[in-house]
C-alpha cells in the first residue's frame, strides 16, 4: 500500500439535480476541490453520507468515476462499495478498483443479518476479487448486526490487504477491543465525528467524517494539532466542534449536512426518497452552529 489511511477523510455528500433524478457532476466535482484545497487526507465517495442506498449502480460507479479523476492522485480514494448483497458487493468493489480508487470502504451485510461465519465468508470473497486494501465498515444501528473484533481479526490475518475497519458503534469499548484484538498494522479509523478525539488518544488513525463537508479546515486543524502534540489545541477545537457534530444528526443522516452544505455556499440539494428535506428547526440549528464557528456563506 503505497499510502496511508489516515487523518481527516469526508464521507462526501451526493448533490443531485433539481429534480433529484440525476447527479450533479460539475458540483460533486465543484465539492472534491473545495475540499482539497482545505487540506483533507483523503475522500470517500458513495458511502452512506453519498447516499448509496438510493444510487442505481450506473450512479454508484459514476460517481466513482469523478472523484477519482478530480482528485487525481492527490489522496486516497476510499471508494463505498458495500451491499447486503455479496454479488453485487463484488460487482462495486471490483468496478472501484478498475477506475483507479485507492482502497475501498466495504459495510457489514444490512438487512440480512448475518452471523459470524457469513461475514468472515463475505468479506473474504470480496478480498479474493480485489487486490486494493479494503477498509471494512462496522455500523450496527445502520446494518442491524455488528462485525466481532474477533472477525475482524479472523479476517486480517487471512487476508493481507483488509487493512482496517471504520468504527461507527459509537461505544469505545467496542473501538478499543478492535484495536486489542486486530494485528498491529490493522488500521482503526472513526465513524463518529463527536468520538474523533477520544479514539485518537486510544490509537485511532483518523475519522471517515460527516462533519468534515462543512468544516473542513477545522477538523485537518484538530487532527493536526493532535498529531503534534498539541493536545490541548485539539481539546479546544473537539469542544468547539462538539455542537456542530451533534446538529449533523439530529435527524438521519445526510438530511442536516446536505441542508449544512447548502449553507456553507457548497453544491447540494434534498436527499433521495425516502428521505426527505431538513425540517426548518434543524435549519435553523444548523445556521446558528455555523454561524458560531463563521462558516456561513455570504448572505445566510
Amino acid at each position: 500500500m503505497g499510502f496511508q489511511i489516515e487523518g481527516v477523510i469526508p464521507a462526501l455528500i451526493t448533490p443531485f439535480t433539481d429534480d433529484l433524478k440525476g447527479i450533479n457532476e460539475e458540483g460533486l466535482r465543484e465539492n472534491v476541490s473545495r475540499l482539497l484545497e482545505a487540506g483533507v487526507h483523503g475522500v470517500v465517495p458513495a458511502g452512506t453520507t453519498g447516499e448509496s442506498s438510493t444510487l442505481s449502480h450506473a450512479e454508484h460507479r459514476r460517481v466513482i468515476e469523478i472523484v477519482v479523476d478530480e482528485v487525481n492522485g492527490k489522496v486516497p480514494v476510499i471508494a463505498g462499495a458495500g451491499s447486503n448483497s455479496t454479488r453485487e458487493a463484488l460487482e462495486l468493489s471490483t468496478y472501484a478498483e478498475d477506475v483507479g480508487a485507492d482502497a475501498i470502504l466495504s459495510v457489514v451485510p444490512y438487512y440480512n443479518k448475518p452471523p459470524q461465519e457469513g461475514l468472515f465468508i463475505h468479506f473474504s470473497e470480496i478480498a479474493e476479487a480485489v487486490e486494493c486494501p479494503i477498509i471494512l465498515y462496522n455500523i450496527p444501528s445502520r446494518t442491524g448486526c455488528a462485525l466481532e473484533p474477533e472477525t475482524a481479526a479472523k479476517l486480517a490475518e487471512e487476508h493481507s490487504h483488509i487493512v482496517g475497519i471504520k468504527e461507527a458503534s459509537g461505544d469505545m469499548d467496542v473501538v478499543q477491543r478492535f484495536i486489542e484484538e486486530t494485528p498491529d498494522d490493522f488500521v482503526l479509523i472513526s465513524g463518529v465525528d463527536e468520538l474523533t478525539l477520544p479514539i485518537l488518544a486510544v490509537g485511532g488513525a483518523g475519522v471517515i467524517s460527516v462533519t468534515a463537508n462543512v468544516a473542513p479546515e477545522l477538523m485537518v486543524e484538530m487532527y493536526e494539532a493532535w498529531k503534534g502534540g498539541d493536545v490541548k489545541r485539539a481539546r479546544e477545537l473537539h469542544y468547539e466542534l462538539l455542537p456542530l457534530h451533534r446538529a449533523l444528526f439530529t435527524e438521519t443522516n445526510p438530511i442536516p449536512v446536505k441542508a449544512a452544505a447548502e449553507l456553507v455556499g457548497m453544491a447540494s440539494s434534498p436527499p433521495r426518497p425516502p428521505l426527505k428535506e431538513a425540517r426548518e428547526d434543524t435549519k435553523e440549528l444548523l445556521r446558528r452552529e455555523l454561524e458560531k464557528l463563521g462558516l456561513l456563506s455570504e448572505g445566510e
